[in-house]
């Protein structure tokens, strides 16, 4: 399986979000991100060690880390490496008196773990190509297919319009780093783009 490495590019939450904040990941030497949607509690551990904030007392992905350190296990790296259902998936990887193995993870708890053990952080290409999106600044086409929509009568037409105006809005959603509904318009894409 291939894997592209990325980096944390931010945490995002919107107003209407409930309580959840979309883990942002970037591609290195690349242009797509991957929003994730987590929890708050783990957006705060991740966001903690990310500012080098200590807690008084150790959170649990401190906790998980120092028991790796007392065993001598070493943390290589974690992989989001599979998306079902609209759930990511994740891998620990990790080396333990010589020998490698796996602890399956939430994304959001591996990525904890990985900053704070300072791991790399890698997601399958599949996973990439089915739910990255691409952060480019694009073309403006949109006025142009607002007028090809309405001197079409073609329903064929009518739907791809729509697709590229979910596409665009997809767009502005990234620029204004509104993650939670990019994440939203990018399912809803992949669904139309599976009923065609």
């Amino acid at each position: 399986m291939d894997y592209i490495q990325v980096d944390i590019i931010g945490l995002s939450t919107s107003p209407s979000s409930g309580g959840a904040y979309a883990l942002v990941l970037g591609e290195v030497g690349g242009n797509r991100r991957l929003p994730i949607i987590i929890g708050a509690s783990e957006a705060q551990a991740i966001a903690l060690e990310l500012e080098k904030i200590q807690p008084p007392r150790p959170m649990t992905h401190d906790l998980l880390r120092g028991l790796f350190d007392a065993l001598g296990a070493e943390v290589t790296d974690v992989v989001i490496d599979d998306l079902r259902e609209g759930t990511f998936f994740a891998k620990i990887r990790y080396v333990y008196d010589d020998d490698e193995a796996t602890l399956d993870a939430r994304p959001s708890d591996a990525v904890a773990l990985a900053v704070r053990t300072d791991a790399a952080i890698f997601v399958a290409a599949s996973v990439l190509d089915e739910a990255g999106i691409p952060a480019d600044d694009g073309d403006d086409d949109d006025e142009r297919e607002a007028v090809a929509e309405r001197e079409s009568p073609d329903p064929a037409r009518k739907t791809m319009s729509k697709l590229d105006r979910m596409e665009s809005q997809l767009e502005k959603a990234i620029a204004d780093e509104d993650y939670e509904t990019a994440a939203t318009l990018r399912d809803e894409i992949a669904r139309m783009k599976g009923d065609n």
